[in-house]
């Protein structure tokens, strides 16, 4: 599960369900105490005294949004055949059909109500707009990341001993010596030898291009993009997350073969925006 992955749209999605668990717990309808009966124990029903709405509207738009953030943070899986988004945006957008008619219906609807029918239209439209918004698609944890480490901001060149996928770090690279960091396509310093490829670390050419011409270079997308496997499978192997570093290690026509920290490859079909490092 991809945490990184997360966009803005998904941290509304997430807000949403948060407000409308709340809206659970407040009165489904106003009441106006007659004058001189004392109401001071009474007090109105709430979404879990009637189950039809409960499971309809509050627990139908929390599932969703659950669905939403487990597509998301793990591309890929599917339920009869529906992407998990998809299927969660599905029962986002029947929390709001259900909560606006049952609204409707009441001649004086609570805090409960009009709270959780305000929060099913915010849930809604996260899930909805998020793969189509510039806005909330971009990253939610770019800017800020846990307390005592220090964030790496995009595009910046990594400091030595930040782990694989840093061109800064120190990693074993292609023909280069145990402890020494050599850059792909750099030239070798005075008085090193000349590097040679290793057993098994030869890539192959893309396709009607000479051998030699591409050269392996680290790379950070912009925003989340899938990786999808060699042998042409429609469905994502793994996702590349944006604030770190990958190796492009071959061009597969407008696509690139990447490789993840884990050492999986597979094809980047969407380059658009990526940075070099």
């Amino acid at each position: 599960m991809n945490i990184r992955s997360l966009t803005r749209g998904d941290g509304v999605v997430i807000g949403a369900a948060v407000v409308l668990f709340i809206a659970s717990f407040l009165g489904l309808s106003g009441f106006d105490c007659p004058a001189g009966i004392n109401c001071s124990n009474y007090s109105a029903p709430n979404a879990w005294d009637s189950l039809g709405l409960l499971m309809s509207v509050y627990l139908a738009g929390i599932i969703g949004a659950a669905l939403v953030i487990v597509g998301r943070t793990t591309p890929g899986r599917k339920v009869i055949g529906f992407d998990l988004g998809q299927f969660g945006a599905a029962f986002s957008i029947f929390a709001v059909w259900t909560a606006f008619w049952t609204v409707i219906d009441f001649s004086n609807a609570g805090a409960g109500l009009i709270l959780g029918l305000l929060a099913t239209i915010v849930l809604a439209g996260g899930a909805v707009a998020t793969p189509l918004v510039p806005a909330l698609k971009a990253p939610l944890m770019s800017a800020s990341g846990p307390r005592g480490v220090q964030q790496q901001p995009y595009g910046g060149q990594p400091q030595p001993g930040q782990g694989y996928g840093y061109p800064g770090a120190q990693q074993p690279s292609y023909g280069g010596q145990p402890g020494q960091q050599q850059p792909f396509g750099g030239q070798p310093q005075p008085g090193q030898p000349e590097p040679q490829p290793q057993a098994g670390a030869q890539q192959a050419p893309a396709a009607g291009a000479p051998a030699g011409d591409f050269t392996p270079f680290w790379f950070a997308v912009p925003v989340a993009r899938p990786l999808y496997g060699e042998d042409g499978s429609p469905s994502p192997i793994a996702e590349l997350a944006p604030g770190t570093w990958y190796l492009a290690v071959e061009q597969r026509g407008p696509g690139l073969i990447a490789q993840t920290q884990d050492g999986r490859r597979g094809v980047l079909q969407d380059t658009t925006g990526i940075q070099r490092g």
